[in-house]
């Protein structure tokens, strides 16, 4: 564990975050704007089951799958997975040095807010467990076993959940910060 926490301490630098996180979210816009309403364009408005954070069912996926219909499934498998293979890396590495960063700016970095570092790594594994999930049921149509819908079912909740934890944390963590500089900046202005 020490060996990561080195590894995390040492990238989070104010311009690798900075370019992690547009990139991230470059890739984040072009699935959300283009991959993801490529793939939707099939499904009739039900939703795709990585857009899913309180997860699905047996009956939902078998609905979902057969009303993407052949196009559709090639759609999902061709287009929207690729962009989702890389992002749950882009994710997982830009938010965790982002929360790093902003740890070691409120010097907490060596505490155990440290362990908030790692949610995103979580996500983004929880992601690839989904995507996995995802392909092998495209893959295998319209023969898809209820276990694999079950685990992938728990790894899409995983994500979503961890997902949300992240950005509460994230966002306590930024409020803190914002009041950190206020407070340094009164007492500055007091001194002069």
């Amino acid at each position: 564990m020490n060996k990561l926490k080195k590894i995390i301490s040492n990238n989070s630098s104010g311009k690798k975050v900075l370019m992690l996180f547009i990139t991230t979210n470059i890739v984040y816009a072009f699935m959300l704007l283009i991959t993801i309403p490529k793939t939707m364009a099939f499904s009739k408005d039900m939703k795709l089951l990585d857009m899913m954070p309180t997860g699905y069912n047996t009956n939902y996926v078998k609905a979902l799958l057969n009303t993407l219909g052949d196009k559709g499934r090639i759609t999902y498998l061709h287009y929207q997975i690729p962009v989702d293979m890389l992002y749950p890396f882009l994710f997982g590495i830009s938010y965790c040095l982002l929360m790093a960063y902003l740890l070691k700016k409120l010097n907490k970095f060596n505490s155990y807010f440290y362990y908030l570092c790692l949610l995103p790594l979580i996500v983004g594994i929880a992601d690839y467990l989904e995507n996995f999930g995802i392909i092998s049921m495209l893959v295998n149509f319209p023969s898809i076993s209820p276990k694999l819908i079950k685990f992938t079912n728990i790894f899409s909740i995983i994500k979503s959940t961890s997902t949300t934890l992240y950005f509460i944390a994230l966002i306590i963590t930024l409020i803190i910060l914002g009041i950190t500089i206020l407070k340094k900046n009164k007492m500055s202005a007091h001194t002069e």
